[in-house]
């Protein structure tokens, strides 16, 4: 990829998805799980997110909702992944797990 390519992509929208999809991450790795909320929720809003991607931030969206005990938005989060089509199984199995865990917490 060129510098200008490289340039490009950072200010399409598709870009700045992935940005803010990377940011969440980066805030999520800090304990800023609010930050990371918001990042992960901005992502997931744009319409230029890739299927996967998108999967993959509401199973770390999930997460950090489960991190500071927001267990029904990380189970709505997780279901909202369970549900998406073309999943690969490993992510699957540990969206399952993960809402398993919450449910148990719950109890």
């Amino acid at each position: 990829m060129s510098f200008a390519e490289w340039l490009k992509s950072l200010v399409s929208t598709r870009g700045k998805t992935l940005s803010m999809y990377r940011s969440g991450m980066a805030k999520a790795n800090r304990r800023d799980y609010q930050g990371a909320i918001a990042d992960y929720s901005a992502a997931i809003e744009s319409p230029e997110i890739p299927p996967d991607v998108k999967a993959m931030a509401i199973y770390n969206r999930a997460l950090a909702y489960s991190a500071i005990h927001q267990d029904d938005k990380a189970a709505d989060d997780l279901a909202m992944v369970l549900a998406t089509p073309g999943l690969p199984e490993n992510i699957r199995t540990a969206a399952q797990q993960r809402r398993e865990r919450i449910r148990r917490r719950g109890e």
